[in-house]
């Protein structure tokens, strides 16, 4: 898509995590940091760090083009989100906030262009769908593999896993 720069926004209490375990912020943060500290394009974003909850998506892209009034904002999600964004908070809303929406390929994730665009009038325009490898692991799959005991370094960078091998992450 030719950005000029990515910003991960790391939600500290993310509310479609409810119930679920997660590391403490520092600790995500400090695995954040790692995994794109090679990118120079690649940038951390605090805006759902240092504001009070909830933190929904259309928000967040709202106070992001606030912040950087001269860009484009393009959000980035799964293939399995674009699926799911029904079950967003103000769906709508969101959509109108970003400039375009890219959307990545999930394996075994299926949805209907025709029903979205239905729902979501004018979404299609949106939607810029990226060619990229589909991977056939997920974060719940690396956490599944340490816990069993199972190799799982090749599947991260190097510097995350030195830190996820460290300090014995989701071991439990």
């Amino acid at each position: 898509m030719k950005l000029d720069r990515i910003l991960w926004v790391l939600t500290h209490d993310p509310p479609h995590k409810h119930g679920v375990k997660l590391l403490p912020l520092s600790d995500r943060l400090e695995l954040l940091q790692a995994a794109i500290t090679s990118n120079p394009r690649f940038v951390i974003s605090r805006v759902d760090i240092t504001r009070p909850p909830p933190h929904y998506a259309a928000d967040t892209m709202q106070l992001l083009t606030n912040e950087y009034p001269d860009a484009n904002m393009v959000y980035l999600m799964g293939a399995d989100s674009l699926r799911d964004l029904a079950d967003w908070h103000d769906p709508q809303r969101f959509i109108q906030v970003c400039f375009k929406i890219g959307v990545m390929a999930r394996p075994d994730t299926k949805y209907s262009l025709p029903d979205l665009e239905s729902t979501y009038p004018g979404i299609k325009e949106k939607l810029v769908f990226i060619h990229a490898p589909l991977l056939g692991v997920s974060s719940s799959d690396i956490r599944n593999r340490i816990k069993k005991g199972l190799p799982f370094q090749y599947f991260l960078p190097r510097e995350v896993y030195e830190i996820i091998h460290r300090k014995k992450f989701y071991i439990e």
